[in-house]
């Protein structure tokens, strides 16, 4: 799986990790997020997000 980066602030959202801060369990990949989802650094949403 790939990783994202936050092109606002450079936060890495790393699937295998998951965010669990936010309740998003480890191996959960990007695309399955839910669209509510934002960045738990600078609160952008996933449209402000680049593959890496």
């Amino acid at each position: 799986m790939s990783k994202w980066e936050c092109t606002i602030c450079g936060y890495i959202y790393d699937p295998e990790v998951g965010d669990p801060d936010n309740g998003i369990e480890p191996g959960t990949s990007f695309e399955n997020l839910p669209d509510d989802w934002v960045c738990p650094v600078c609160k952008v949403d996933k449209g402000n997000f680049v593959e890496i």
